[in-house]
C-alpha cells in the first residue's frame, strides 16, 4: 500500500498529465484479494485511466536453469515460477515493452477480476506454507514427547508423501520464516473475507504466530539462505523450536 500511495502522489504532478500512454502498475506481492482491490481503488481515485493496476502473483520457486537431458552439463532453458495476473488490463497490452515483459515472465492472464490472481496465490500458499507450519508444530510436539522417531517411522510407513513433504519443507523454511508471518496473516484475511470463514474457524493466525516464533524466538531465525548451519533437517528444526519454547516459558514463569 505504501508504494501505491507514493505512485498516486507522484501522479498528481503536472508532468504526469502530459503522459501520452497510461502507467501500468503491476503488484506481485503476497497479498489478499481485498488488499489488491483496495490498491486498485486507491490508484483510480483521481486518475481515470492514467494508472492501470494489474493484480499479480508469483507461485513456485525462483527461476533456475534446467540441464539438457542428454548432457546435464549443458544448461539450455529456464524453469520459471507461475505468474498469474488478473484485472481489466493485461500486461501484454502495455505500450513499448509490455508484451516482451509478459513473455519473459511467462505471465498468464487468468481473469478480468482484480483479486483473482492474488486469491489463487493465497489458496496455493495455504496448502504449501500452511502445511509446513502444521508440520513444525507436529514435529516439535512429538520431539517434546520423546516420540519424534516413531512419528517419522509411522509417516514413512503409512503416509510416505507426507513424510517426504515435511522433511523437505521444514529445513527450507527457517531463512524465510520472518517473511511468511505477514503472508500467513494475508492468507487468513483471504479465507475470512473471500472464503467466508468466521473467527472461530480461523487457523492461519496461529500459523502466523508459529512463524513469528521461528523467526524471533529461536536460533532458526538467525539462518540465512546462503549460509546455513542449523535447522537443516526436520529433526533439528524440532529441537531448536523446543529450545525456543523453553526459553519463552522461562521468561514468563
Amino acid at each position: 500500500m505504501a508504494t501505491a500511495g507514493r505512485i498516486l502522489e507522484a501522479s498528481r504532478a503536472d508532468s504526469f498529465s502530459e503522459r501520452n500512454v497510461p502507467l501500468y502498475y503491476l503488484d506481485m506481492n503476497a497479498a489478499s484479494p481485498k488488499l489488491a482491490r483496495t490498491m486498485s481503488e486507491l490508484l483510480q481515485v483521481d486518475n481515470r485511466d492514467g494508472i492501470r493496476f494489474i493484480d499479480g502473483a508469483v507461485i513456485g520457486s525462483a527461476p533456475s536453469l534446467m540441464a539438457k537431458d542428454t548432457d546435464p552439463s549443458i544448461l539450455t532453458s529456464w524453469k520459471r515460477p507461475s505468474m498469474p495476473m488478473s484485472g481489466p488490463h493485461q500486461l501484454a497490452d502495455a505500450e513499448r515493452s509490455g508484451a516482451h515483459l509478459a513473455n519473459v515472465l511467462g505471465a498468464r492472464h487468468i481473469s478480468d477480476q482484480i483479486g483473482a490472481a492474488s486469491g489463487l496465490k493465497m489458496s496455493f500458499a495455504a496448502l504449501t506454507k500452511g502445511f509446513t507450519g502444521l508440520a513444525i508444530q507436529s514435529f516439535t510436539t512429538a520431539h517434546r514427547l520423546g516420540v519424534l522417531p516413531e512419528l517419522q517411522q509411522h509417516l514413512q510407513q503409512y503416509s510416505p508423501k507426507t513424510f517426504d513433504l515435511a522433511n523437505a519443507s521444514m529445513p527450507r523454511m527457517p531463512p524465510k520464516a520472518y517473511r511468511w508471518v505477514r503472508e500467513m496473516e494475508e492468507i487468513g484475511a483471504t479465507l475470512a473475507e473471500d472464503g467466508g470463514f468466521e473467527d472461530q474457524e480461523a487457523i492461519f493466525s496461529g500459523i502466523a504466530k508459529t512463524y513469528d516464533l521461528v523467526a524471533y524466538g529461536t536460533d532458526l531465525g538467525k539462518e540465512k539462505t546462503e549460509v546455513r548451519s542449523r535447522g537443516k533437517t526436520a529433526e533439528d528444526v524440532a529441537i531448536l523450536m523446543s529450545e525456543g519454547i523453553d526459553r519463552r516459558k522461562q521468561k514468563t514463569d
